[in-house]
């Protein structure tokens, strides 16, 4: 009979890069591995309750403070070599937190970024690209990039979000102009913020919308110039 885990992509941005919060693993198998947090689900346990439950004891850190939502199952035998073992891995967008706590059967626990996470246990790295993949497309068509930010915000640091996630510049004119005429993306707040001695900023708070008319579509990737015919 299968057993059932939960595992959980923690997307923050910290000092102008996407990381990921992993949790060094303080027993077998991969003891000493970086993964992503999870444990077993309970028997009397809803699979989200078993999500929060884990992110709280490996992590300290809260659900309700960002975005929180089920990504997928992988249950590819072999995946654990402690038996058949299938899990359902969740994907939240936070605010910038904290250093986390590790729990009791965590050696440690640190915001990483993604680009320097490869050779998680597991088929953490899997999961890993299929979490940042939906961030990623999540922020085209929803107000999640929001997720990312303090409930007060400019412009520019949404912008920021964008192209922190997506690896692109934006420009910052045309960036403005959608963000700002698409229908409860965002709100002014009636504040303002002056930083590094510039022209004050309109501070803005997410807006009710759940859906983005029209969407934010991320740039096509420059072309290949390098005359491989790969």
């Amino acid at each position: 009979m299968a057993a059932v885990t939960v595992d959980l992509v923690l997307l923050t941005i910290r000092q102008g890069t996407l990381q990921v919060l992993l949790i060094r693993r303080g027993i077998e198998p991969y003891r000493g591995r970086w993964a992503l947090p999870g444990g077993f689900v309970h028997d009397d346990e809803d699979l989200d309750a078993a999500a929060a439950r884990e992110l709280r004891e490996e992590t300290g850190v809260d659900p309700s403070t960002g975005h929180f939502e089920q990504l997928a199952t992988y249950g590819t035998p072999g995946r654990d070599p402690r038996g058949r073992v299938v899990t359902v891995a969740y994907l939240a967008m936070l605010p910038d937190l904290p250093a986390p706590v590790a729990g009791s059967d965590a050696a440690g626990a640190e915001w990483r970024p993604v680009a320097e996470s490869a050779g998680l246990a597991f088929d953490h790295d899997r999961i890993l690209a299929d979490g940042v993949e939906r961030a990623r497309a999540k922020l085209e068509y929803t107000p999640l990039a929001t997720a990312f930010c303090p409930p007060e915000f400019t412009v520019a640091d949404l912008r920021g979000v964008y192209e922190t996630v997506w690896r692109t510049r934006l420009d910052a004119r045309n960036f403005h102009r959608k963000v700002t005429t698409a229908e409860g993306f965002v709100e002014p707040t009636g504040h303002s913020v002056t930083r590094d001695r510039g022209r004050p900023a309109q501070l803005f708070r997410r807006g009710p919308a759940r859906l983005l008319h029209p969407p934010l579509l991320r740039p096509a990737p420059a072309p290949d110039r390098s005359g491989s015919d790969r």
